[in-house]
């Protein structure tokens, strides 16, 4: 990392990207990995040009009946939000204040972040089409509502709250799909497992990348950032699919039952969320950043204080039991 520079003013984001620009051309490769080193969809799904495919299909259908109702209902929530990947790579490109350059460092890493990505809602959706249990028009109903929707995720085109919701959403993202794999495989799909491991795994050298981006900007714009992380938590993180439908429904109303059956089966829940905050607060350091403003200590007092707070009101939380029936799942 180049030597911090002195001459930033408070509050100059183009100035503090420029000098994360360096960073991200020059250190991806700590976060990203070579393509041909790469898993690959092809190394966990049924070969075709064998003579053993079917049977290999008729394994993977087997072991997928045995998978819980909300179980399946999140792994479909899961992979129609991997599939919105064109929301992301697009929302990402509009962020200001980065140089735009399609050989530099902010513009490189949104594509190699997006081809790593896109490997995850290949691989999903593909299994979910050999598993037999998935209304496929429906799914794929949903998959196009949630691209043609978008999102609101209150970060506007703002480079810090950006990097912020990344780092949030990265790890949330990752401890769901690490749940689903260990319900999959105590329910005895080992291949789907497999898959969720593998995505996990990207998905928390990906939060490592965003959090890390962070950390480089507070140490030479600590009162913004800071109160840039203070807004996105003011406001909530959402996740980006929280405008998911199914065909005939309003934005937004199979997220809330998605999000049931997530808590429901502890794939994600709101301890969750105050846990990766806590998270973020160690990572971030922010009990021990120096030269904050007035308005940058006020953030930090809000934020020191909000995991308890929210703690409080995650444990009077109260899930419905009952599952909901969706379009997507057969039977």
């Amino acid at each position: 990392m180049q030597e911090l520079p002195l001459n930033i003013p408070e509050g100059s984001r183009k100035e503090v990207m420029a000098y994360l620009e360096p960073f991200m051309l020059n250190e991806m490769s700590e976060y990203l990995k070579p393509v041909e080193e790469m898993w690959q969809p092809a190394d966990f799904l049924p070969d075709a040009s064998r003579d053993t495919f079917f049977e290999e299909v008729r394994d993977l259908q087997e072991s997928a009946k045995e998978l819980p109702y909300d179980l399946v209902a999140v792994l479909i929530g899961d992979t129609i939000t991997e599939e919105a990947l064109p929301t992301y790579e697009s929302w990402l490109t509009m962020v200001e204040d980065v140089e735009k350059n399609e050989q530099g460092g902010w513009m490189k890493w949104v594509r190699a972040w997006t081809a790593e990505e896109n490997r995850h809602g290949d691989l999903l959706n593909k299994y979910l089409y050999l598993s037999g249990r998935i209304d496929m028009r429906q799914f794929e109903i949903s998959t196009q509502y949630l691209i043609h929707d978008g999102f609101d995720i209150g970060t506007g085109a703002d480079p810090y709250r950006n990097f912020i919701y990344t780092s949030f959403q990265e790890l949330a993202t990752n401890v769901s799909h690490r749940r689903v794999a260990g319900i999959s495989k105590k329910s005895g799909d080992k291949l789907l497992a497999k898959m969720c491991g593998v995505i996990a795994a990207d998905e928390a050298r990906h939060a490592k990348a965003y959090m890390s981006f962070i950390s480089h900007a507070m140490k030479v714009d600590p009162s913004e950032v800071m109160i840039a992380f203070e807004d996105m938590m003011r406001k909530k993180i959402v996740m980006p699919a929280h405008f998911l439908r199914e065909a005939g429904e309003p934005q937004g109303e199979a997220f809330a039952h998605f999000s049931d059956a997530a808590q429901r089966i502890e794939v994600y829940t709101a301890l969750d969320y105050v846990d990766i905050l806590r998270d973020l607060n160690r990572e971030w350091a922010i009990d021990k950043v120096t030269d904050l403003n007035e308005k940058g200590e006020k953030a930090r007092d809000y934020l020191m204080k909000l995991p308890d707070r929210l703690t409080r009101l995650a444990e009077r939380i109260k899930i419905p039991e009952i599952q909901y029936k969706f379009k997507w799942i057969h039977g």
